[in-house]
Formats: C-alpha cells, sequence, structure tokens
C-alpha cells in the first residue's frame, strides 16, 4: 500500500521504548508476526545499513532503493510515451523509475525520517500537482525529489502512540508507491488513480497489539498546496488478528481542485478503500514446491460533488482482485490479477493527451456523457534470490469502452516531438486496448 513501510512503523515503537526504566514490559503492536508477505508491505527481514549506539539501541538506519523497467508497449507509439500509468512513464526503451536513499533515526523517543527520490515516478506524479499553483513562493521543484520527510514524537500510551509532520507516502489504497513492495509492477488502477502521497500531520495509535488506527490532516489530495481554506481529513484502519490476515479501511474528506475562475475550491471530494488480504497455505518446511500462497482484495468508492458538480455524476467505483504463490521457500512467486474501474465523469482518471491539445476521442466521449470502464489483467513471475534484489517479468492487458489509451500515432504531436510545430488537426491516436510486456530489475537495502 501507497504509505509508510511496515518496518519502519514497527521500528518506532521497538526501539522508541523508555530506556531509562528497563524494568517495563515492552509493548509492540504486531509482536512475533511475519508480515513480508503482504501486498504493499516491503519484503525484507534484513536491513544491512542499521548504526547502533554503544549499548546497542538502534541510532540511525539507512534505505537504498533503485528499481529500473523495460516496458514494451505493442502498440509502439512513435513518441514512447506510456498513458494512463502512475507505474511507467515510458516505453519501449529503458528507463530509471525511481532512486531513492533515505534514513531514519527513532532516537530517545524522536521521529525523524528523510527519503530523498528520483526518476520517471515523479513526472507522472509530482510533477502533476496542480495545488503550486495557488500563490507564490512555491513549486513541485521544491518537493518533488523528497518521497517522506517527516518530524514527530513516540509515547509510550498503549502500544505506542505518534504524533508526525511532514510529507508521508498516501495512505490510500492497498498497494505502495514502492513498486518493489506490489505484488505487480503495473499497480491496480484503483490504486494508480488515488493519491501517492499527503503533505500534513497525522496521529498513529496502536491501543492494542493487532489494531492501528490514524488520524490526519492534509493539505489536499495528492497536493503540497492546499486548494481551499480548510484543511482534509483522513483516517486509516488497521486490524490483524493473526500473521495470516489483514483487513484495512481507510477515508478522505476534503475541498480539491480549482472550482471555476476566480474562486477557491467549494467542491467537496470523499474517498473510502477497504481491503482484506489472506494467506491461505504457509508449507510447514519451506521446501521447493509451493511455499505460501495469498490473495488480496482491494474495494474503492469515491466521489465529489458541489459548484454544479453532481455525484452522480463524478464518481469511481472499483476492485482488484489478486492471487501470488510462492515457490522455493520464497525465492520464486507468480501472481494473476484482474481489476476494474467504473468512472462516470472522468473522476480522478489520468488525461491521455498532453495540456492544450484540441478535444480528442477520450474528451468527446466524457463530455457527451459515457461512463468510462476499463478493466485490467496482469500475470507477474518475480525472481527473488534473496531480500534485497528482485527480477520481475510481467504482461499486462487492458481494455475500455471508449478510446483511452495510445495507439502506434502517439499522443504528443504528429512527429512525436513536442518541441515540434503543432499541427492544429492533428489529435492523439487512442485505442480501446492495450497490451504490454514489462522486465524491470530492483535492488533495495
Amino acid at each position: 500500500m501507497k504509505r509508510v513501510l511496515l518496518s519502519a512503523i514497527i521500528a518506532l515503537n521497538v526501539i522508541n521504548v523508555n530506556a531509562q526504566d528497563s524494568t517495563k514490559t515492552k509493548k509492540v503492536p504486531f509482536d512475533g508476526m511475519d508480515l513480508t508477505w503482504i501486498n504493499g508491505q516491503n519484503r525484507q527481514k534484513d536491513f544491512p545499513l542499521v548504526m547502533n549506539d554503544p549499548k546497542g539501541e538502534t541510532i540511525l538506519t539507512g534505505t537504498v532503493l533503485v528499481d529500473g523497467y523495460f516496458n514494451y508497449n505493442f502498440a509502439r507509439p512513435k513518441d514512447n510515451t506510456q498513458t494512463i500509468s502512475a507505474s511507467t512513464a515510458r516505453s519501449n526503451e529503458f528507463s530509471l523509475n525511481q532512486a531513492s536513499i533515505g534514513v531514519e533515526s527513532n532516537y530517545k523517543n524522536i521521529i525523524a525520517r528523510l527519503w530523498l527520490q528520483t526518476g520517471g515516478q515523479t513526472n507522472v506524479v509530482q510533477e502533476t500537482d496542480g495545488s503550486v499553483a495557488r500563490g507564490r513562493n512555491t513549486s513541485t521543484g521544491n518537493l518533488k525529489f523528497v518521497r517522506e520527510a517527516a518530524a514527530g514524537y513516540h509515547f509510550n500510551v498503549a502500544y505506542g502512540l505518534n504524533i508526525e509532520m511532514g510529507i508521508f507516502m498516501s495512505y490510500i489504497g492497498l498497494e505502495s508507491y514502492v513498486l518493489q513492495e506490489n505484488w505487480s509492477y503495473q499497480r491496480s488502477m484503483v490504486c494508480d488513480f488515488t493519491p501517492f502521497y499527503f503533505q500534513g500531520a497525522r496521529i498513529q495509535f496502536y491501543p492494542s497489539k493487532k489494531f492501528k488506527t490514524e488520524l490526519w490532516l492534509l493539505n489536499g489530495w495528492q497536493s503540497y498546496n492546499s486548494w481551499s481554506k480548510n484543511p482534509g481529513i483522513g483516517n486509516s484502519n488497521y486490524y490483524r488478528p493473526n500473521e495470516n490476515l489483514q483487513l484495512v479501511a481507510n477515508f478522505y474528506y476534503g475541498n480539491d481542485s480549482k472550482s471555476g475562475t476566480d474562486k477557491l475550491s467549494s467542491i467537496h471530494r470523499f474517498h473510502h478503500d477497504n481491503s482484506i488480504v489472506y494467506r491461505y497455505f504457509k508449507s510447514k518446511n519451506g521446501g521447493n514446491g509451493i511455499s505460501q500462497a495469498a490473495f488480496s482484495l482491494n474495494n474503492h468508492y469515491g466521489f465529489q460533488s458541489g459548484d454544479g458538480v453532481k455525484a452522480k455524476d463524478n464518481y469511481m467505483t472499483g476492485s482488484s482482485l489478486a492471487n501470488r504463490i510462492w515457490f522455493k521457500q520464497n525465492k520464486l512467486a507468480l501472481t494473476l490479477r484482474g481489476d476494474y474501474v467504473t468512472n462516470p465523469g472522468g473522476y480522478l482518471s489520468f488525461s491521455p493527451a498532453a495540456p492544450g491539445q484540441i478535444p480528442n476521442d477520450y474528451d468527446i466521449a466524457i463530455a457527451s456523457g459515457k461512463v468510462l470502464k476499463m478493466t485490467q489483467e496482469a500475470a507477474t513471475f518475480d525472481i527473488m534470490p534473496n531480500d534485497h534484489i528482485t527480477f520481475r517479468f510481467e504482461f499486462d492487458h487492458r481494455n475500455t469502452n471508449i478510446p483511452y489509451l495510445a495507439g502506434p500515432g502517439g499522443t504528443t504531436s504528429q512527429t512525436g516531438f513536442s518541441t515540434d510545430a503543432p499541427d492544429p488537426t492533428w489529435k492523439p491516436d487512442l485505442r480501446k486496448s492495450e497490451n504490454r510486456l514489462i522486465v524491470a530489475v530492483n535492488v533495495r537495502l
């Protein structure tokens, strides 16, 4: 899921116990549970970049991540632009998707986290943030190279209470912004259409060993700045009765996007997603056969209304179902996933064309009242020699009911170059189906 790594959350509660009173029993949320198999979670069990003090307490934990891919689109768009994906920005060429370094400190209950990033994902996620146009002294360049940064404090209350402020990976959706954590490289569309980061403050509370709840105050829906006079409000809930089952429910409410030409947003947005992830088989002795098997189901519903916008015409609903089987002591894995999205009014959907282009077939269909319906299937095979490297091979197929996906003519210009003088009669080449092969390698320490 697009959120702070589970390992970091647990570390806040394992490490930040009052060291001055060694007689107290440490209360650790999800203690003894192996959660590395969950879709959207870091699968690492070994963290080599750790610095300890003379007493053996962890002071700093480092992170290094490099993710590269080759995305072969069978349509071979002439501009090599991959549309309708926040996972892959380019096609038919080698691409660096994400390179990231980070450090975390939990010294004396202080929470400090800084993860930096660069790569192709910043072009399709951070650089599309329109909220930076409100006012001055702001731009995507100020923050797009910061994947996550937060400052806060851990209180020894119940199983842990954390208060933080900064930029965070999103809690909405099951799958993560970091593709290495997901069972597939191309995210499900319900997750790709939802936020990948928030700027604001949050409170994480662990009232028991098996439950976590979070309260968020946010600038807005994947926005560095605010669209209105009021902050967004969010809530996230995790329940893990045992290490084989995870139940999640997330909520968001806020005023987002510009309303009209001369006023702040009066458009209200609500979004909810819930998921169940269940490991239904785990081998007792590992072996070279099937070592474990699990499925995940993630459901979304959201809408926006106000200022002439009606919820019945601007909502998104969809689901994603994935099944994963691990082999040879979890060194090999096969994932099959199917998902769908229904999206009247183009609510939250990506635009298949560059800004300023003449209306394309998708825009015309949406303006005429047609409802976007999209299905996606993915088959993913992973080779994982150890905790730190993954070789991934994936086939993706997508279908839409209206032209939405890039064809051979591309979506940039008649020549495929954005710098060439535009032909006023040209419009993006859009199709109703797409087939892709993705080969990816990522390393994580």
